[in-house]
């Protein structure tokens, strides 16, 4: 009797010390840059939070129904892109030749196999277009009128490259011209797009997609399709997705740093991006990331005065935020 008893006991307490099993969770961002409150309407904050807020429970709604990370990245992007708030997909801001050239990657945390484009102009979502890379071509980057053929062969839907201008997105241009002024100078906001995840069986999954900066010239591309610097994804450490001065991001390698920080020194999510974020700071760079890690934590890191940003988890949590000291 008394060694069933001390059986019992010691059931109990491994089970009561037992690891729980990893929880599903997902971060998006919408863009991070100089975002002042005293700048924005009430009811202009109200707009974002509601945009952001949509896109995360799109993604939470694959995770909480048993569905993959990379289902999920790709179902909050997509809403993002198509949202003219955005500088992705429609609202992407123009080239100084008054078009629109869209960048996008997407990568599966279980295999770390990944696809991307850059300056593709009529796939209504490079995201999708990002994933199809991945999933039925033998590479991982494709780019401009290629990337538009490959597109149409593989049935995703099309857009007329009006679809994606905005009487906004123009007006900056405009401005940038008339005035000489840069692209920071026009509107200080990397309105690029992304989302991480961790679906319940503790894969992770992360996707980026943008319209670039306003006015770039002679097809130049930032960090987003950029595979290591604007996103990546690796189930042994982390899913992260990148917003900002890109040339900075690809240059410190910031995705694949913020895992391999991680994976290799055992830091947390949060101290792995404050690291790296520092790093991008310190050669002159500004903007943020998100991560998520298989054991459902998430994270947001920037050093703007603003990151559009929104979470969820199983646990309950839903947050939308804009500005510095909200999470």
């Amino acid at each position: 009797m008394r060694l069933m008893l001390l059986l019992g006991a010691l059931l109990m307490a491994t089970t009561a010390h037992a690891k729980p099993g990893p929880r599903w969770s997902i971060a998006i961002h919408g863009g991070a840059g100089t975002m002042a409150r005293e700048r924005m309407t009430a009811e202009k904050q109200a707009a974002y939070r509601e945009a952001l807020a949509a896109a995360r429970d799109a993604g939470a709604k694959v995770l909480a129904g048993g569905g993959s990370a990379l289902d999920a990245v790709e179902a909050a992007i997509v809403m993002l892109e198509d949202d003219p708030k955005f500088n992705a997909g429609r609202g992407a801001v123009f080239t100084w030749e008054g078009t629109n050239e869209l960048d996008a990657s997407i990568m599966d945390g279980r295999t770390r196999a990944a696809g991307a484009v850059a300056g593709v102009t009529r796939t209504r979502n490079p995201i999708s277009l990002a994933r199809a890379v991945m999933e039925t071509s033998p590479h991982v980057m494709l780019a401009g009128a290629g990337a538009d053929a490959f597109s149409l062969a593989q049935g995703l839907q099309q857009a007329d490259p009006a679809w994606f201008a905005t009487p906004e997105r123009r007006r900056q241009l405009e401005e940038l011209k008339a005035k000489n002024l840069s692209a920071l100078e026009v509107e200080f906001k990397y309105g690029t797009v992304g989302a991480v995840a961790v679906d319940t069986h503790g894969h992770v999954a992360a996707g980026t997609s943008t319209g670039g900066t306003t006015g770039k010239r002679w097809g130049r591309i930032g960090d987003s399709p950029v595979i290591g610097a604007g996103t990546y994804a690796d189930d042994r450490a982390c899913a992260v997705s990148a917003t900002g001065a890109g040339e900075y991001f690809i240059r410190a390698a910031v995705a694949h740093e913020i895992c391999a920080r991680m994976r290799l020194k055992g830091e947390s999510a949060q101290a792995a991006a404050d690291a790296v974020i520092a790093e991008v700071g310190a050669l002159g760079g500004d903007g943020g990331v998100i991560v998520a890690a298989p054991d459902g934590t998430t994270a947001f890191s920037f050093n703007t005065s603003g990151m559009y940003r929104a979470r969820a988890d199983s646990s309950g949590r839903a947050e939308a935020a804009i500005f510095a000291g909200e999470d």
